[in-house]
C-alpha cells in the first residue's frame, strides 16, 4: 500500500512510500494527483531525512534509561556516569531494556541513524531491532552526548528508491530545527514504518 506523507512547512518535498522504499519525493499536489489511492499522513512543520546520532555508545551502553515503573526510585532522565555503571553493575540483564527504552527515546528525537562502535549485544540487538542505520562516526565530536546533539546531523536528501527513512519535526524552517533542537520531533518512519510518533 501507498503511503504518502507531507508536512505542512514542506509541501514541496513530500514522500511517497512503498513498503519499505521511497517510491516518488515531490510536490505533495503532483504525487497526490498521481497516486489518488496513496494513504495520506499529514504532519505539522517540515519533513527531513532525519538525524544521525554519533553517540551511540554512549547514549546506549553507558547510559541508563529508567523503567517508568522506576520512576519514584531513579526519576525518568537518563542517568549516566558512575550511577549508571553502578545500575548496570548489580543487575547486567538491565541493559538490554536500557537500551531498547534508548532507542525509543533516540526516535523521540529524529533520529534514525546511528555512529560509535557498540560492544554489548544487547545494545547491538536493540539498534538492529528497531532497523537504525549504522553510519560513520566523525573524527571529531564537538560536545558532550545528547539525544539532540550540538550540531544536528542531518542525513543526506531523500530520493526515489531509497530506503523509506525520515522525520519530521513541528518547526517551521531547518534554522529553527537547529535553535529549538530534536526535541521537536512528531514523526520518525524506519524501513516505512512510523515507529515513532507525538500525535
Amino acid at each position: 500500500m501507498l503511503t504518502l506523507h507531507v508536512a505542512e512547512r514542506s509541501q514541496e518535498s513530500a514522500v511517497l512510500v512503498d513498503g519499505a522504499f521511497i517510491a516518488a519525493v515531490g510536490p505533495y499536489e503532483e504525487l497526490a494527483a498521481a497516486h489518488p489511492s496513496a494513504r495520506v499522513r499529514r504532519w505539522p512543520g517540515i519533513l527531513t531525512p532525519g538525524l544521525l546520532n554519533p553517540y551511540a555508545p554512549e547514549l546506549l551502553e553507558a547510559t541508563y534509561h529508567p523503567d517508568p515503573r522506576e520512576a519514584d526510585s531513579l526519576g525518568t532522565e537518563p542517568i549516566g556516569g558512575e550511577r549508571a555503571r553502578t545500575l548496570f553493575g548489580a543487575d547486567p540483564s538491565r541493559l538490554g531494556a536500557s537500551a531498547r527504552r534508548g532507542v525509543q527515546r533516540l526516535l523521540a528525537h529524529g533520529t534514525v541513524a546511528v555512529a560509535g562502535d557498540l560492544r554489548a549485544r544487547p545494545a547491538v540487538d536493540a539498534v538492529r531491532r528497531a532497523g537504525l542505520a549504522v553510519g560513520q562516526r566523525p573524527p571529531r565530536l564537538p560536545g558532550p552526548p545528547s539525544l539532540s546533539p550540538t550540531p544536528l546531523i542531518l542525513l543526506p536528501p531523500l530520493t526515489e528508491a531509497s530506503p523509506a527513512r525520515f522525520a519530521v519535526f513541528d518547526v517551521p524552517t531547518r534554522q529553527d530545527l537547529v535553535r529549538q533542537g530534536a526535541s521537536t520531533c512528531v514523526a520518525t518512519v524506519i524501513a516505512g514504518r512510523l515507529l515513532h510518533r507525538s500525535r
